[in-house]
This record gives C-alpha cells, sequence and structure tokens, in this order.
C-alpha cells in the first residue's frame, strides 16, 4: 500500500497521473487503431464501428458503478490502515464483477439488432454495427474482472501493474487488428468483425496477466474464498458510492445516443464524421482525466486519515494542473481540427463534419476539465450522487432541445454542437456549487 496521507499533494498527484494517463493513452488507443483500419473500408464501417461502439459507454457505466465504489472504499479504509475492510470489500467487488458480466452477456446479445436499428442511418451500417458488437461483447464482459483487480490497486496507492497490463494488452490489439480487420499477411480481411474480435482477445490476455499478477505479488489485498459468498451489505456500500458515477457514464450514452438519432438524416457521412471526432475528442481529454483519476484516491486516503486541509489543497492543485491542460487542448482543436479527424478518414464530408464538431466543442474543455476534479473529489468524500445530478441537469438541458431541434426544418449539425457546449458550461456551475456545500459538510 502507498501512503498518501503525507508528504507532497502535487508529487502524490502528478506521479499517479502520469502513469494512469499512459494507461489511459493505451486504453483509448484499443478504439483508434480500430477507427484507423475501419477507415480504409469506407464510411458505412465507420459509422457502423463508432454508433455501435457507443454501446461501449453503457458497459463503462456498469464498469464505472463497480470501480468507483471499489476504489473509495478501499482508499478510505487503507488510510484507516483497515486491512479486514479492504480485503472484504476487494473479493465481494469480484462477486459482483461476475455478475455484471452476465448481465451485459445476456443483454447484449439480445438487444444488439434492436439498438442499431434505433440509430444507424441505413441497412449497411446497421449491419456493420451489430456484427462488431457481436464479437467484443465478450471482450466488454471481461473488463468487469480487470475494472475490479485495477480500482483495488488504485485505492491502495498503486497504479504500476495496472498501466503494465494496459499497455500490454492495447499493443496486442494493436498488432491484431491490421491482420485481423485488414487481413495484412492472412489476405482475408474481416473488417468490422475482426475490429471486436481482436479487442475480445486482447482484453482476455489482460485479464489473464493481472490475475497472475494478484496470486504471486499483490500482499494487501487478496483472493479470499472466505469473502467472496455475495453479502448484501457490502455490495451496498459499493453501490451506494459506484451508482452515481456509473449513472453519469449511462447519461453519456443517452447524450451520444440522441446525437445520432438527430443527425441520422443526414448521413452515414455526418455520423462517421461526429463519431470519429468523438473519439479524438475523448482521447484529447486523457490527461485532464488521468489528474482527476489521480485526484480520487489522494484525497480519498486524506478523508479516511481525518485530514480536512489536505482535501482541500488535493482540489486547488488539480483544478488549476487541469484547466492549464484544457486551455492548450482547446488552442490544438481550434488550430487544426480537420487534421485530427483526417488522421482516421480520408473522406472530405467526413473530415468536414468532424472537424467542425470539434473546432465548436472544444470551448467547453475548460469547464469539462473542472467537472472531471469535482468528480473525483466527490469520489473521495464518498457521496458521488451530487455529480449525479449534475450531470442529469445537463442531459435533461441538451435532449430535449436538441430532439425539438432536430425536427425543425432548418436544423443544422453546429445547432447541436453549440447545444452541448452551453449545456456544459450549466454542469460545471451546477458540480461547483454541489461540491461547495459537500465539502463544507463532509469537512467540517
Amino acid at each position: 500500500m502507498e501512503d498518501l496521507t503525507r508528504g507532497s499533494i502535487p508529487r502524490h498527484i502528478v506521479r499517479m497521473a502520469i502513469p494512469i494517463a499512459i494507461g489511459m493513452v493505451f486504453q483509448t488507443l484499443y478504439y483508434l487503431v480500430d477507427v484507423y483500419f475501419v477507415g480504409r473500408i469506407g464510411e458505412a464501417a465507420v459509422a457502423g464501428l463508432t454508433s455501435g461502439g457507443n454501446a461501449w459507454f453503457l458497459v463503462m457505466a456498469l464498469t464505472q458503478v463497480l470501480g468507483v465504489g471499489t476504489m473509495a472504499l478501499i482508499a478510505n479504509a487503507s488510510g484507516r490502515q483497515d486491512r479486514a475492510d479492504a480485503n472484504l470489500i476487494f473479493n465481494q467487488s469480484l462477486g459482483l464483477a461476475a455478475l455484471l458480466a452476465g448481465i451485459t452477456l445476456v443483454g447484449g446479445y439480445a438487444l444488439t439488432d434492436w439498438y442499431m436499428e434505433a440509430l444507424a442511418a441505413d441497412a449497411e451500417t446497421v449491419a456493420e454495427g451489430s456484427l462488431y458488437l457481436r464479437w467484443c461483447l465478450p471482450g466488454l464482459a471481461l473488463q468487469f474482472a480487470l475494472v475490479s483487480m485495477g480500482s483495488a490497486l488504485r485505492g491502495t496507492g498503486i497504479v504500476k501493474p495496472t498501466i503494465f497490463v494496459q499497455v500490454f494488452s492495447v499493443a496486442l490489439n494493436a498488432l491484431l487488428a491490421p491482420f485481423m480487420i485488414a487481413g495484412w499477411v492472412t489476405g482475408r480481411p474481416l473488417g468490422v468483425l475482426g475490429a471486436g474480435l481482436s479487442t475480445t482477445i486482447s482484453i482476455a490476455v489482460g485479464v489473464l496477466m493481472m490475475l497472475a499478477y494478484f496470486l504471486r505479488l499483490e500482499r494487501f489485498v487478496r483472493f479470499d474464498i472466505t469473502c467472496i459468498r455475495p453479502r448484501i451489505e457490502v455490495w451496498r456500500r459499493i453501490l451506494r458510492v459506484g451508482l452515481p458515477p456509473g449513472g453519469e457514464f449511462a447519461l453519456m450514452f443517452v447524450y451520444m445516443a440522441v446525437i445520432y438519432w438527430c443527425i441520422r438524416g443526414f448521413g452515414a457521412e455526418a455520423q462517421a464524421g461526429f463519431g470519429i471526432g468523438s473519439r479524438v475528442m475523448q482521447a484529447v481529454f486523457l490527461p485532464a482525466m488521468a489528474i482527476a483519476f489521480a485526484t480520487a484516491p489522494v484525497a480519498g486516503q486524506n478523508v479516511g486519515a481525518g485530514q480536512p486541509d489536505r482535501v482541500r489543497e488535493t482540489f486547488r492543485w488539480a483544478v488549476m494542473a487541469g484547466g492549464a491542460i484544457m486551455l492548450t487542448l482547446t488552442l490544438l482543436c481550434q488550430i487544426a481540427p480537420a487534421t485530427l479527424v483526417g488522421a482516421f478518414s480520408g473522406d472530405d464530408a467526413v473530415i468536414g463534419v468532424g472537424g467542425e464538431f470539434l473546432r465548436i466543442i472544444s470551448w467547453n474543455f475548460v469547464a469539462t476539465g473542472f467537472i472531471f476534479t469535482c468528480n473525483g473529489i466527490f469520489q473521495a468524500l464518498g457521496n458521488t450522487v451530487p455529480s449525479l445530478v449534475a450531470s442529469g441537469m445537463r442531459i435533461a438541458t441538451f435532449a430535449l432541445p436538441a430532439v425539438w431541434l432536430a425536427g425543425r426544418p432548418w436544423f443544422e449539425l453546429h445547432h447541436l454542437w453549440y447545444l452541448s457546449v452551453a449545456t456544459v458550461a450549466f454542469q460545471a456551475l451546477v458540480s461547483w456549487t454541489l461540491l461547495r456545500r459537500e465539502l463544507a459538510r463532509k469537512l467540517a
């Protein structure tokens, strides 16, 4: 276990954020590698991959429920030096992971066709997206075990093993992708099927590597058969902290689904352009997200140790660092948005849509970084409901006007992007208001 209740807070955050950022970059490469090679097939394949890939947000919602709850509770237990409670939470988290994996597989295979028919612009996009989802669903289910083990380590202040596993599995995915998607050497390109299959294989290998680490090297939290039998009171503790952040990712799934539905009348080019632009946006968010992810365990251990001044210092430093990073990324997307999108598609119409999306949406990057930091502190305080409330208010103020706009004869794509910028600014204001109240209540 790493003690984060003493020493320099900026040093703790940076030391944790750097490997987290590296891991998140490689995690994002799972998707970007697929987009790059599928982009050479055609716009329908890209639209199918990106609209089908939106289901990742729904699975990420469930992994966030598990991961945030596990990390926050183990971080607090570590701050109290309560190894027995940390070990109990870890093993109960594994049982919950198995249940959620089963739900993902059953629900995913049952609803794939319905989901794609509701969002896709044409029949070819439906077919491509459905094929991709069917082959990547086993990998999505395995994510729960990976998240449970990685979150337990992060709660104890250890991040390097998780990062190593992420880097290795993404490198494996990148190695498999050209052979499976484009048919290098084999001469038998599998297209989106290959994208889904390579992702599933690489995640499966990552789970086996993490399992080996826990069996051979981990000492603070360990597999314990006596602790793995379901205990509803412990599941409630995990879900109480984890459900709101999971709800936020579920709302992100709704947000993306609303956009895909609103723009389907503009054709596969528009859906492909938005899909690539949104993935690039998520990629450039990674440094600020890494700061927020590092903030949660640092602040969480200090909450458990009863050091409110260090919690407040953690928040202030993370806001400044995240804001500076996001401002730099805003300038990048203002200067060269088309170049960023053009790396994944040679179609002028797709590049035009994606470039305009990035140029406009980048105006909310600083506000988004602030929201990330607020959410990290909410996790540390053990009450993530306020972050869900702020996200819910944002989605409500976006989705209803978006659906109304989509029915107007003068509707254009950029109307949605400007609406999104305004609603993110509103969410940042709500998050700050709720966090001030929560800090005053919990750290009094």
